[in-house]
């Protein structure tokens, strides 16, 4: 079992900057893939980021590619979302997730566990 409480959205500008954290509890952070998505008010959840186990590996959406970056501590059970250059359309509902497999995934479905979701708003 792993619960994931997420930490660090908020109202910014746009071309703003937040750094979203997720901590995870539980022994065996390390052997999880983690990922984010968001959910934007009327619409579906969709992918944001991915990372694999030991952070090798990383996956975004084409929309966040390039602004966006996800990185994990496995010391610290905390995987972390860093956007930049924030835009109107990224204002959702960040949500973390975890996947028990080591490869990353940017399918929903694939994930086993979410936290509750941050609230992040880019005003324009």
């Amino acid at each position: 079992q792993v619960q994931l409480v997420e930490s660090g959205g908020g109202l910014v500008q746009a071309g703003g900057s937040l750094r979203l954290s997720c901590a995870a509890s539980g022994r065996t952070f390390s052997a999880y893939a983690m990922g984010w998505f968001r959910q934007a008010p009327g619409k579906e959840r969709e992918f944001v980021a991915a990372i694999s186990w030991g952070g090798g590996s990383t996956y975004y959406a084409d929309s966040v590619k390039g602004r966006f970056t996800i990185s994990r501590d496995n010391a610290k059970n905390t995987v972390y979302l860093q956007m930049n250059s924030l835009k109107s359309e990224d204002t959702a509902v960040y949500y973390c997730a975890a996947r028990r497999s080591r490869a990353s995934s940017s399918w929903s479905a694939d994930y086993d566990y979410w936290g509750q979701g941050t609230q992040v708003t880019v005003s324009s």
